[in-house]
């Protein structure tokens, strides 16, 4: 496989990135930027799979709609023909190697999902640690494009093993640092965006009130405060600041 000097020079920043200190999120979103430009691709997004939830969250997303990916979290992911099998791999695996492209285009999740962001051609990549998958990359270009090719398949898998050590680097900084403690275990099960309306419902805030202060609106509120319940078991409000810490 041949670099040219500007691959060259984006896997030396790619894995600069992976071999400095950042947290998960940062990691997920600066090595995401990179890895699109190295792939000559336009949409990327990153989860990190909840096994105790059966779901993923914690999304970094470019160039896709929030309110897709909103959709996805709540949706889609649970009616999704091709994460789960691809979720299995520890190599980079396209989404043509787990269904054609002509029977995943017949599909709710091509139609309702996929194509309203223009993706098309997609590749992932999972990061895995001691039988848990910590993180993952999911690269995606258009249909004026051509499939990802097997060099690219390679440069991913040359990219995986600094992307998972860079995970959990991450995650032992974080147990480490005792700042970091102030919330509960539980709150990891939650997107950022979730534990800031959780955050606010501790301190009494109505919906309409968190909307204003988050520029959201309150269906919005509703929704993040809905998937919280979810993930934590619970079904009202004092529930969940309770199984929180929050109080």
């Amino acid at each position: 496989m041949y670099l040219s000097g500007t691959q060259t020079r984006l896997m030396g920043r790619i894995m600069q990135i992976l071999a400095e200190p950042h947290q998960e999120h940062e990691i997920r979103q600066q090595a995401g930027e990179l890895v699109m430009q190295l792939l000559h691709a336009q949409f990327y997004a990153s989860f990190v799979w909840h096994p105790e939830t059966q779901s993923f969250a914690d999304t970094v997303q470019i160039n896709m709609d929030p309110g897709n990916i909103t959709d996805y979290e709540a949706y889609y992911q649970f009616n999704d023909p091709i994460t789960p099998l691809m979720q299995r791999y520890q190599v980079a695996v396209r989404s043509t190697d787990i269904l054609p492209q002509h029977e995943l285009k017949q599909t709710e999740f091509f139609n309702d999902f996929l194509f309203k962001d223009g993706l098309y051609w997609g590749v992932n990549l999972y990061a895995w640690y001691q039988g848990n998958n910590i993180g993952d990359m999911r690269i995606w270009r258009d249909k004026r494009q051509e499939n990802f090719s097997n060099d690219d398949m390679m440069l991913l898998d040359m990219i995986l093993p600094a992307f998972a050590a860079s995970l959990v680097r991450a995650r032992g900084q974080h147990t480490a640092d005792p700042a970091n403690r102030i919330l509960s275990a539980s709150t990891s099960y939650l997107s950022p965006r979730e534990l800031q309306v959780a955050q606010f419902a501790a301190k009494g805030l109505g919906d309409k009130e968190i909307a204003r202060e988050l520029a959201i609106s309150p269906t919005t509120v509703r929704t993040h405060l809905d998937h919280a319940f979810k993930k934590l078991g619970v079904n009202k409000r004092h529930s969940l600041v309770r199984k929180l810490g929050l109080h």
